[in-house]
């Protein structure tokens, strides 16, 4: 949807459970229209669609992409992003590092991008630029002394860049940093960007028939960061700072996912410890950072949390927006509040809403989900 202040807002439809094409289908068409109708009736309102590996296959069989397309003209809806972070299952079955998998050293990784690219192409609506979220590159505590190949990297992410280049559309691939990614903070992608640049204009300027200007004019444009506040914030990055980075470092933003963390004052006294358990799921990953500790996961941090020398933890655990505490337990609602007010559309042009994990809300305020997030869009509406 379109914001007063020229912005895409949308919200990533990871938040519906769903195994396969049929039932990521039955969510859209039950909860699309009716956020439209409440929120922009008189507008076309924006998803970010999510599929797993066998989703996009899946849709692209048969006539289902064109049934997809004309639902969407239907129902006042569109897609210009995509998630293509997690590859297979996202929700209910345990996952933990292996969202990273497989990563960008693996072919697996390269179609299935080219796959969302093939789809998004064909949805994306005259006039918007579109994106596709993926991986961190890779996962750092994965111990194979085969990795990583910065090489094979650099190779794969070309391959992805010359074919969106060649789509004639304005695509993005949206490299999302993570803790623990190979790229986890906003410096570590900067040099990433900066090698791939030179290692990778090159080899697009070959396979695309360009000079080595225009190929690295393609590169700024078709690979992009993509700025998720939660996973900023348990790097304690602070928004202004990764921003004025970025446009010095002439990356793109390719989206802003608005998203919030678990913040815990003073981890090791024990008023705060009885409320920890709600954090725990066998799922996700919640990498946790402190000061001066740093763990993979919640498990690990609450094994460690009686020794706990800082002064606050923050764990990666998208937590609602409108929400700044959680009993004992707060957010980091207030560093979203500074990203929404240091954000411009000339820096970027999409905002995702991407809340997943409900579970930590008192009983009392798990609303329908459809209450939920349109309670999610109108707390980011009135900041913009």
């Amino acid at each position: 949807m379109h914001t007063r202040k020229g912005f895409e807002l949308t919200y990533c439809t990871n938040i519906h459970a769903a195994e396969g094409w049929p039932q990521v289908f039955e969510n859209l068409k039950r909860y699309a229209p009716e956020l439209r109708s409440r929120l922009q009736p008189q507008d076309r309102f924006g998803l970010g669609l999510r599929l797993a590996n066998n989703e996009a296959l899946e849709l692209l069989s048969g006539s289902n992409l064109e049934n997809f397309a004309q639902f969407l003209r239907d129902s006042g809806l569109y897609v210009a992003l995509m998630n293509g972070f997690p590859y297979g299952w996202f929700h209910e079955r345990r996952l933990k590092d292996q969202v990273f998998a497989p990563d960008w050293h693996m072919e697996e990784r390269v179609n299935y991008t080219l796959r969302l690219l093939k789809i998004l192409r064909r949805l994306l609506p005259e006039g918007l630029d579109g994106g596709i979220s993926t991986c961190p590159l890779s996962y750092k505590r994965w111990n194979d002394p085969g990795r990583p190949n910065w090489d094979l990297l650099v190779q794969n992410i070309v391959q992805i860049a010359a074919a969106m280049f060649a789509s004639g559309r304005d695509i993005h691939l949206d490299i999302e940093p993570e803790p623990d990614g190979l790229v986890e903070t906003t410096d570590e992608f900067i040099h990433f960007f900066e090698g791939l640049l030179h290692a990778g204009a090159p080899l697009l300027a070959k396979s695309a028939q360009l000079t080595t200007k225009q190929a690295e004019q393609a590169l700024r444009q078709h690979i992009a960061f993509c700025f998720d506040v939660c996973h900023s914030t348990v790097e304690y990055e602070e928004p202004r700072i990764v921003l004025d980075m970025l446009r010095k470092a002439g990356v793109r933003i390719g989206r802003v996912q608005i998203s919030s963390a678990v913040k815990i004052a003073r981890p090791a006294q024990s008023e705060a410890r009885k409320h920890l358990a709600a954090l725990a799921d066998p799922v996700y990953l919640h990498q946790t950072i402190g000061e001066r500790e740093r763990f993979a996961d919640w498990p690990e941090a609450l094994d460690g949390i009686e020794n706990a020398q800082s002064p606050e933890w923050r764990v990666h655990y998208h937590v609602p927006l409108f929400m700044e505490s959680y009993g004992e337990l707060g957010s980091t609602q207030s560093e979203v509040r500074k990203a929404l007010a240091e954000l411009h559309t000339d820096d970027v042009r999409h905002l995702e809403i991407e809340t997943y994990t409900w579970g930590v809300l008192p009983s009392d305020l798990r609303l329908d989900l459809v209450d939920s997030i349109e309670r999610e869009y109108r707390w980011v509406m009135a900041r913009l």
